[in-house]
């Protein structure tokens, strides 16, 4: 088994593409068949594991929970870091923080048009803590 932990700086609102992060990590873990658990420490983000060819998807997600969990809607009691405070934890409740993926032959095991994403929730760029579980 190998973890490793790594901070991630979000530019804000939107999607950060760990794959390539990931996928490093599951290579030189020498894990050849397992899973790969991808962990993250926060409530105002998650992660998802989508689309990665067109970008229009993640607009379209981004549009989609706009509408869904409208920023500063006055039904909300917990705002103590703004409009987007609740927005934030609600949409991180909706989605996930944990992501399980095989490893196969050494390799991640993701398809071909999969992409493992941080998902800021936030409109203000933040430090996010992930960690990534090899066994």
């Amino acid at each position: 088994m190998q973890r490793h932990e790594w901070s991630v700086r979000t530019h804000g609102r939107g999607f950060t593409d760990l794959t390539a992060k990931i996928s490093g990590f599951v290579k030189q873990s020498g894990v050849r068949e397992g899973l790969c658990n991808v962990f993250l420490i926060h409530t105002s983000a998650s992660l998802i594991l989508g689309e990665n060819a067109d970008p229009s998807v993640r607009r379209d997600l981004e549009s989609y929970f706009a509408r869904l969990v409208p920023d500063g809607d006055p039904c909300y009691e917990h705002d103590a870091e703004g409009p987007d405070d609740m927005p934030s934890h609600i949409r991180a409740v909706l989605t996930q923080n944990s992501v399980t993926m095989p490893v196969i032959d050494g390799e991640l095991g993701v398809g071909t048009w999969q992409a493992l994403y941080l998902w800021e929730h936030r409109h203000a760029p933040h430090e996010r803590r992930v960690i990534a579980t090899v066994w």
